[in-house]
């Protein structure tokens, strides 16, 4: 559903780069949320190596997209 809006807003804001990543990074903002929740809910064991291990990737590719719309011009 974020890809379809995503979408949307290029077509809308005629491609425009910056407006773009920000929506990329409001959708990241989401997941990093939900990875730290999820982390400190108590989550023992594999499980938490797991999460723990997705949070970084997650949270990486969030600091990609921040950068990428910091340079938009």
């Amino acid at each position: 559903m974020h890809r379809g809006w995503i979408n949307l807003k290029s077509a809308v804001t005629n491609g425009d780069d910056k407006a773009i990543l920000s929506e990329c990074e409001r959708g990241e903002d989401s997941a990093v949320h939900e990875y730290e929740e999820a982390i400190q809910d108590g989550l023992t064991g594999v499980a938490r190596e797991i999460v723990t291990r997705q949070f970084t990737e997650i949270k990486s590719a969030h600091d990609r997209v921040r950068n990428l719309r910091d340079t938009a011009k």
